[in-house]
Formats: structure tokens, sequence, C-alpha cells
């Protein structure tokens, strides 16, 4: 039996989960991600808001895809919001997401209530093939039980997924857009992160209007699996804060 629900428009299908009750709360993952990568933060979530968890084209349940650029990505989100009657809701995007959802929030401000960006690439300054020498590195830093959910991710997405969607995403520069983000913005970094170093979060955040930085010392890339615990608590404080 399918788990999962699909929203599919202009010959393209995202993939998601809905659980809990309360205001929405979308959460997107990163390059070679899939909803399996939240699985230490739902239950935290989900006691105060309503919980969707979205697979992007080409990842999870819609690997079958080729991946959308990051533009055309947060345009079929925001087409998805709608059709769906999602209101305004609080948004989370980790790495390659979090960079999606500065597209979405520059461009559908309506959409966003606010804005939460963990190590959020977009400001990276680095090719393809640089950042890939950096994956085992990344993978000394996580915890050791990330890496099947990761390694079966990845091979499930398919080379070409990853390298074309690395290529897009170390190519887009978000300075522009993210002083057009009007919601409220809290940027997360992981302090043994080598993929998104914590300098670049903290570019980020101060490319974006009142935009808050917090640092997650002992976390990697994943910070929201590597340090679950903080993470929530700073997602959930900022989100609640009036």
């Amino acid at each position: 039996m399918r788990t999962y629900e699909l929203f599919e428009h202009d010959g393209r299908s995202l993939s998601f989960t809905k659980s809990g009750d309360g205001p929405p709360l979308v959460l997107v993952h990163g390059l070679s991600g899939s909803r399996r990568w939240w699985r230490r933060n739902v239950a935290a979530f989900e006691r105060r808001f309503t919980v969707y968890r979205l697979e992007l084209v080409g990842f999870g349940y819609a690997r079958r895809q080729t991946p959308l650029p990051l533009k055309a990505s947060a345009a079929l989100l925001a087409r998805w919001l709608r059709d769906s009657d999602v209101p305004p809701a609080h948004v989370l995007g980790h790495s390659m997401g979090g960079h999606t959802c500065i597209h979405l929030a520059a461009a559908y401000p309506d959409l966003v209530r606010k804005l939460v960006l963990a190590t959020p690439t977009g400001l990276l300054r680095s090719s393809w093939f640089r950042a890939a020498l950096k994956l085992p590195q990344a993978g000394l830093w996580g915890r050791p039980d990330f890496l099947p959910i990761v390694a079966t991710d990845a091979l499930r997405a398919g080379v070409l997924t990853l390298y074309r969607a690395s290529r897009e995403l170390l190519r887009d520069d978000v300075s522009t857009l993210c002083a057009l983000v009007q919601a409220p913005t809290l940027v997360i970094s992981g302090g043994r992160d080598v993929l998104v170093p914590p300098e670049v979060g903290l570019s980020v955040s101060k490319c974006i209007p009142d935009a808050r930085h917090v640092l997650l010392s002992n976390a990697g890339h994943v910070v929201m699996w590597d340090a679950p615990t903080e993470f929530n608590d700073a997602v959930l404080n900022f989100l609640e804060d009036a």
C-alpha cells in the first residue's frame, strides 16, 4: 500500500507525506535526499504543526524523472501549495532544498510564512568535481547510522541525476535573490560541515534582511540528523517566536 501522496502538474510529480496537526510546515530535502532524512525531526514537529515531507522531482519516489532547475522546482512547489490549498506555510529546506526554498520565498513571498535554511547551498564557489572530493570527508563527520540512508537514496537517484543537480546548484548564485526574501528567516549551520562550511551559512544570513544564524558546533552537513535535539529546539523556538 502506498504511504505517500502524489501531486502531478505538467508531466512532473512531487511525492509527499502529511502528518500532525497545526499550521503547515513544509520540509524539503537536499541533494540525493528523500523524506527519510527527517526521521529524527518529524515526531517533534508534528506535535505542533501539520508536517509535509516533500520529495523533489528526480528524488525519492519521484526519482524516475529528470531533476528540475532550481527556479522551476520552486515554481512547482508554489503550484503545489496553491493547488493543494495549503495556507502560507513555514518552509524548512536542507542544503539544495534550502537553495530551492530561497527561490520560493523570493519569487512567491505570499506563500512563505517563515523560512528555515539548514546548511543551504546558493553561495558556493566550487566546481562539481571539487565538491565531490569532499564527500568522503563529509561522511566521516556524520553519524554512522545515516550512511545506509544516504547510500540507498543516492543509488536510487543515480549518478546522472546527482551530477545534473550538483552542477545546477553550484552555478546558481542566490546573492541577488536573498535581498528579495521577505519572510523571517533562520539559517542553521553545522560546525563540522565541509560541504557547506559555517561561513557560507553566515553569508547567506547576512544577505537576507534581518535573518538569524545558529551554529550547531558538533554537527556536520546533515545537521538535522547529526544533532536532532538541538536542531529541533532551534527550529521550534524560531517558528513559535511571535
